[in-house]
């Protein structure tokens, strides 16, 4: 489902089962308010004071509209429908470091919905939408000690907990016990199983092997296409050399023209396919074999035809950019060679 952007920042909203997580408008301060207005919830919430003044929630909406447009934070209204009415259940946010590789996490569901599961899924689709499209590394979290429901939900959607520390909460007027929590893409979902005739099991580790077939693609001008890895894919955000899996019984070459046609609209010939080098990388769950080819020629525009994000790079680039463990090695080789 493609989304219209918002007016007002041009941020997309983001769609769970249940809800969206939508930019924040004028027009939600009096809901926000009445949510968050409750002690119940603002005891919970670190940054948050006590009474909660009413002005304060038109001035805090109107700054997430700049932190988004700075790219330093996304703060979403989480919403959803009772009949044909729009209501507003909570909020959920992502607030990057100045200048590193880390975000931060918060959220809060208003009383009158607790227990129904919006936490975990508008919490969830938003830490997944980090880790695959803003330039991190790791996501953190905090929960009061004794917020049991939170820890849960924290740990449910792929969290670890890294620790204990000690947080000034304002409306308790001083610091509290917390619970320390990261999260990475490695901790996301693992990748779906491969039909067993395409992936026979390594003697020497017991995993079994997945072959993918991966490709160069090279422009006129020297310049390497790299494809960053969508949503709900694993590592997503990661970016890579295009290809994907062979299917059983089907060579490299084979699986590279119809995964190229598949991902990037572009029909290329065996004879414009030239092996380069290899990767092999053992991962936690299974051990890859992946032969990257070099294509110079295809017809065709190429177009991201499963939502993913493309880029030119030049060689002496590659290495800026975050890639797979598996992808890395066969920088260096490419860019020596090109």
């Amino acid at each position: 489902m493609t989304d219209a952007l918002s007016p007002a920042t041009g941020f997309a909203p983001l769609r769970t089962e249940r809800f969206t997580l939508r930019a924040l408008r004028a027009e939600d301060a009096p809901a926000l308010h009445r949510l968050v207005n409750d002690w119940e919830v603002a005891k919970m919430l670190a940054r948050v004071p006590f009474p909660y003044p009413r002005g304060l929630a038109e001035e805090w909406i109107a700054s997430t509209a700049v932190q988004m447009e700075e790219g330093s934070a996304w703060h979403l209204a989480i919403t959803g429908h009772e009949g044909d009415r729009e209501v507003l259940v909570g909020c959920v946010g992502i607030t990057r470091e100045p200048n590193g590789t880390r975000a931060e996490l918060g959220y809060w569901v208003g009383r009158r919905f607790w227990g129904h599961g919006a936490a975990s899924e508008a919490a969830g689709r938003m830490l997944r939408w980090a880790l695959a499209n803003l330039p991190i590394e790791r996501v953190v979290a905090s929960a009061l000690a004794d917020n049991t429901r939170s820890n849960a939900v924290l740990r449910r959607i792929g969290f670890r907990e890294t620790g204990t520390g000690m947080q000034d909460f304002v409306s308790r007027g001083g610091a509290m016990p917390v619970r320390l929590f990261e999260a990475g893409r490695e901790d996301m979902d693992a990748p779906a199983a491969t039909p067993a005739a395409a992936v026979p099991e390594a003697a020497a580790t017991g995993k079994r092997m997945l072959l993918v077939a991966a490709c160069a693609l090279i422009d006129a001008d020297g310049r390497v296409l790299l494809a960053r890895r969508p949503e709900g894919k694993p590592l997503a955000g990661l970016w890579e050399f295009p290809g994907g899996k062979m299917h059983a019984g089907e060579t490299p070459e084979a699986a590279l023209i119809r995964e190229l046609h598949e991902e990037l609209g572009i029909d290329v010939t065996e004879a414009c396919l030239a092996p380069f080098a290899f990767a092999s990388h053992g991962y936690e769950a299974f051990h890859l074999l992946m032969p990257l080819y070099l294509c110079r020629r295809w017809r065709g525009t190429v177009t991201g035809r499963e939502g993913q994000a493309l880029a030119w790079v030049r060689p002496e680039k590659l290495a800026s950019y975050p890639m797979p463990p598996a992808d890395v090695p066969l920088v260096a080789l490419l860019r020596d060679f090109l």
